[in-house]
């Protein structure tokens, strides 16, 4: 069994005017310890489907599984503590809160988990020594560049030791030096700690670390390839 599995998974918007279906019917699954990219044109439907599958947003129709879990069914309190525990989300504009340090920044999804404070303090030295920042965990968001900031949302993503980790155009906001070092340290979450990844990109470049590239257009995959 895959790790995530989706079946007739359909998303329809609905205004007043007009519908707008960004996913249609939508089979699709990711295997343990795999790293996916999804591309496609603006309005393609993958941030819709990373939404979905990340428990974020909910399928029209069909069914989203991770880990053996109907994520698409459950209450809404029940999502929650799901996401709790089971999901890292690493955002284009990182999403720090402004007045916590790097290390506060980390815990904040912690403080959800009703560790102690030793448990707290371990982990997350853990995840600030995977992402190389040890010696930035007492500095402000605004005292570290934007590479650095990314690689305290990684942090934060994986400190609480998800299924997956969920990247929504994570080099966006980055120059090519920061971007590389920040898709180098993707790639070892995957390789090194056994993640699952999947990640958003418009980027040729950044997609070439993932071992599966998925091309959705009109809310289809179109294509996919497969790196040995």
């Amino acid at each position: 069994m895959s790790l995530i599995e989706l079946r007739g998974v359909t998303k329809t918007f609905r205004s007043t005017s007009e519908e707008v279906t960004p996913i249609s019917h939508l089979d699709f699954d990711i295997e343990q310890g795999e790293f996916v990219c999804l591309m496609g044109p603006s309005g393609s439907g993958k941030t819709t489907l990373l939404h979905m599958l990340a428990g974020i947003d909910r399928p029209t129709e069909g069914t989203v599984k991770v880990g053996g879990e109907l994520v698409s069914a459950m209450s809404p309190s029940h999502l929650a503590r799901w996401r709790t525990r089971a999901v890292g989300y690493v955002f284009q504009q990182y999403n720090l809160i402004p007045v916590l340090t790097a290390y506060e920044n980390v815990e904040v999804p912690l403080l959800l988990l009703g560790l102690s404070r030793d448990e707290r303090e371990a982990k997350i030295g853990t995840a600030l020594a995977a992402v190389d920042l040890t010696d930035r965990m007492h500095h402000l968001p605004r005292q570290m560049s934007g590479g650095q900031q990314q690689r305290v949302a990684i942090a934060r993503a994986i400190v609480a030791d998800p299924l997956v980790v969920f990247a929504d155009e994570p080099t966006g906001n980055l120059d090519r030096t920061a971007a590389t070092m920040t898709l180098e340290l993707l790639r070892r979450l995957v390789d090194e700690f056994g993640k699952t990844l999947v990640m958003v990109t418009h980027d040729p470049q950044a997609a070439t670390v993932a071992d599966r590239i998925v091309h959705l257009d009109k809310g289809q995959i179109v294509a996919e390839a497969s790196h040995a």
